[in-house]
């Protein structure tokens, strides 16, 4: 029995792509097919929409702030923090600021100061918003750190960046308390966050987020490594993977392959497009992104809207060249670090897990 067409389009493209597998008929497949379509084209129109009318708004500074509430309005509709009503609206203000102060902060900090700084925000961030990073929180909060340390603001602007994530937590409030006050009603902030200790994997997971991104985030900015958020990416992409693993490997060649892909692909349509309609390359990739379920895909779609702001600053080929090393760099310094932590610090936490599970 096929599922109402609303429905569907509440549906990941992973889903989709599986309730299309399972059908007997064509006419089900171009149901399903078309359902991804309209999903697609309806969530980057949405966000054309709400991402332009908050710029307009609270500046053209501002836009990414803009960019990272739509990110969280579409996540928070489906996935909640697990802890009761109140403390969850308590954690989206908790998370809110920290995205709009240490962004700032970093950029007046003495370079002495920059690891601590993000290591502690971030970690932060990561273990009041993400109890089960599965469910994607880690992967949204995380974005949301590096786009925004990226695109710092200060003074005046600083001042409309704070009222707009204001008007972002009251949006987004609204929905939490909508679609999720009914669930995990004893459960406390308090409770999950001081269960933090190092034998849990998602614990684990946690600190090797936090520091790897910190000390490439850090890098970057101190050495002035243009657009160094990309390295930001890549990197907490990498280190990013749920459960828990050691190898980093398999990510590490499918981020390559897919930012040197969707770059290309990128420079190719560039010049074929006339030059009117380039502008439309941005919300070309938003729309196959939809229909990707593939990492590597992914990677590569995501590099369009990436380029089609760079190549405003850097030139297609200057932007293009910065993409493609931003990439190996900060994927790299994922492996690396991926493969040093193991050995230094986690292999001892889940040998002594381990030990306790046998007992």
């Amino acid at each position: 029995m096929k599922m109402r067409f609303y429905d569907a389009l509440q549906m990941d493209p992973v889903v989709l792509k599986q309730k299309i597998a399972a059908c007997s008929t064509k006419q089900d497949k171009l149901y399903y097919w078309g359902a991804m379509a309209v999903r697609s084209i309806l969530i980057v129109a949405f966000a054309i929409v709400v991402i332009s009318l908050l710029s307009g708004l609270f500046g053209s500074d501002n836009t990414p702030m803009a960019v990272v509430l739509f990110c969280i309005l579409l996540g928070i509709r489906f996935v909640n923090f697990e802890y009761c009503v109140g403390d969850s609206l308590f954690t989206l203000a908790a998370a809110l600021a920290i995205l709009v102060l240490a962004p700032s902060a970093a950029t007046v900090l003495p370079p002495l100061f920059l690891v601590p700084m993000h290591f502690i925000c971030f970690l932060g961030l990561l273990c009041i918003t993400t109890q089960r990073p599965e469910m994607g929180n880690g992967g949204l909060y995380s974005f949301a750190y590096v786009y925004l340390t990226g695109n710092p603001v200060m003074g005046e602007a600083l001042v409309r960046r704070g009222l707009l994530a204001l008007t972002g937590y009251l949006i987004c409030g609204v929905v939490l308390f909508v679609k999720h006050r009914h669930q995990h009603k004893v459960v406390r902030f308090h409770h999950v966050v001081g269960t933090f200790h190092l034998s849990r994997p998602v614990c684990l997971w946690q600190l090797r987020m936090a520091l790897g991104v910190s000390l490439v985030m850090t890098a970057g900015q101190v050495l002035g490594v243009e657009r160094f958020m990309w390295m930001g990416f890549v990197c907490a992409s990498l280190l990013s993977e749920y459960p828990y693993s050691g190898n980093g490997f398999p990510r590490f060649w499918q981020r390559i392959v897919g930012a040197i892909a969707g770059s290309a692909l990128f420079f190719i349509l560039y010049w074929m497009v006339p030059e009117s309609m380039r502008s439309l390359l941005g919300p070309l990739g938003g729309l196959c992104l939809g229909f990707c379920t593939d990492y590597r895909y992914k990677t590569a779609m995501n590099c369009f809207g990436a380029l089609m702001l760079a190549a405003g600053i850097y030139g297609i080929q200057g932007a293009v060249i910065l993409r493609i090393a931003d990439t190996i760099l900060g994927v790299t310094f994922g492996l690396v670090f991926a493969a040093i932590f193991h050995q230094l610090v986690a292999v001892r936490f889940l040998r002594a897990q381990e030990g306790r599970e046998a007992l």
